[in-house]
């Protein structure tokens, strides 16, 4: 499902203007980054949590060369789904 489809699917679950899902969806988005950024946690109960971790400065290896390179340190985003979430994909 992209972006697109996501909405058409708010709007009519919701009984919004495709408009005003994307404004919905735009909102959500955006809050979720900036609470990211600023180093919080989303949590959606039944859903999942969205969350920050850091990486540690690693060795790896140029798959064209072979030649060992150092991949530096990163902060990178998790998501850890809810047990609801988890229990229906099952």
């Amino acid at each position: 499902m992209n972006k697109a489809e996501l909405i058409d699917v708010m709007a009519a679950e919701a009984g919004l203007t495709k408009t005003d899902a994307k404004k919905a969806l735009d909102a959500f988005v955006s809050a979720t980054t900036k609470a990211l950024k600023g180093g919080e946690k989303v949590t959606l109960v039944g859903f999942g949590t969205f969350s920050v971790a850091g990486r540690t400065a690693r060795k790896g290896r140029n798959p064209q060369t072979g030649k060992e390179i150092t991949i530096a340190a990163k902060k990178v985003v998790k998501f850890k789904p809810g047990s609801e979430l988890a229990g229906v994909v099952k």
